[in-house]
């Protein structure tokens, strides 16, 4: 075993405090990765507060995981030490059902194992990224492409990952009219991506606050959702929305702005339940989505396409010390646009 520096929840109330954890030792097919840059995704507050449902403690969050291979199992081909990888939200799965045969982990029949708060095969709660050093099976390892600091690409892991899988599958690209809601971790990278993928792109957020933001990520228009003018005008102008807000938000509004056939997918996932007037959707016969992750095929994908295109978050580098002050201000919405904790300052 071994024993690493870590930064964890020890129930649903109290602030993140330092402590250490077991790693446990490399099996065959194991890679340990020495974490550099861990992203903080509002899933791990969620996660922590109990907010979706009872969790186990003490738990170290973190499921943006940027760093180097450090060691590999006798058995290991696909990663050398040295290599710059990569861990998002899932650690393992079944490997055998339709889903997993078909590169879909996110929706392995038997339930993946999530990258912390799951239970193992070892029968012990997994353990995130705001540690020092996290031991991984080498087929959920993410090869990190030169061109992306390793900071901007930890929270690819997730928020790149997240909006790059719908855009992919709704196929948004040259002549798209492409929607985004909501500015932050998620919908700064969704606007990169839809951009980079040829589409016009608009923002929808609640003020023009972060327009001059949102128009330099590549945005071509930005509205206010607080101004009533903005839902007449948009009526019916898009092909594709994704809501990338993680409180509730008014869907049949929201719906009210596609067009025929146009989609609306959510990747932001509120504690509480939405309401939807049915009558929203045969209106213009549109389609209502829900959006999870991706498969570790397509993580690859998205990781190589940014790098080509030299995209990677915005993000403010901050100590494991920062951690607490971070929940808050993600709370807040003060935040531009993912902040990335430094693990050097762990150990």
């Amino acid at each position: 075993m071994l024993t690493v520096n870590a930064y964890a929840a020890t129930s649903a109330t109290e602030p993140l405090s330092p402590m250490t954890i077991e790693r446990r030792d490399l099996g065959p097919h194991d890679v340990l990765i020495e974490i550099a840059y861990t992203g903080i995704c509002h899933s791990d507050i969620h996660h922590v507060r109990g907010e979706w449902s009872p969790g186990a403690y003490p738990v170290v969050p973190g499921h943006e995981i940027a760093g180097t291979v450090r060691e590999i199992g006798p058995e290991v081909t696909e990663h050398a030490v040295g290599d710059r990888a990569g861990v998002g939200c899932m650690v393992d799965s079944c490997r055998r059902c339709v889903n997993c045969r078909k590169g879909q982990e996110q929706f392995c029949v038997d339930g993946n194992t999530l990258t912390y708060g799951s239970v193992g095969k070892d029968g012990r709660l997994t353990q995130g990224g705001y540690s020092t050093h996290i031991v991984v099976p080498e087929d959920f390892v993410l090869k990190i492409p030169e061109g992306i600091g390793l900071d901007a690409a930890a929270p690819l892991m997730c928020a790149g990952i997240t909006t790059y899988s719908p855009l992919r599958r709704w196929s948004v690209g040259p002549g798209t009219q492409a929607a985004v809601v909501g500015l932050g971790g998620l919908g700064h990278m969704a606007v990169k991506l839809a951009h980079a993928m040829g589409a016009e792109v608009s923002v929808l957020s609640q003020s023009l606050r972060k327009q001059e933001d949102g128009l330099r990520l590549g945005a071509d228009h930005y509205y206010a959702t607080s101004d009533p003018e903005t839902f007449g005008k948009l009526s019916g102008s898009f092909d594709f929305m994704l809501n990338t807000v993680s409180a509730a938000t008014d869907v049949d509004t929201l719906l009210s702005l596609l067009g025929v056939d146009g989609a609306l997918v959510n990747v932001g996932a509120p504690p509480e339940p939405v309401s939807l007037d049915v009558f929203s959707l045969l209106s213009n016969r549109r389609v209502l989505a829900g959006s999870l992750i991706g498969g570790i095929r397509e993580t690859q994908e998205m990781l190589d396409f940014c790098a080509a295109r030299g995209l990677g978050a915005e993000v403010e580098v901050i100590p494991a010390s920062g951690i607490n002050d971070a929940y808050e201000r993600i709370s807040a919405s003060d935040v531009r646009y993912r902040f990335v904790i430094d693990i050097a300052t762990l150990k």
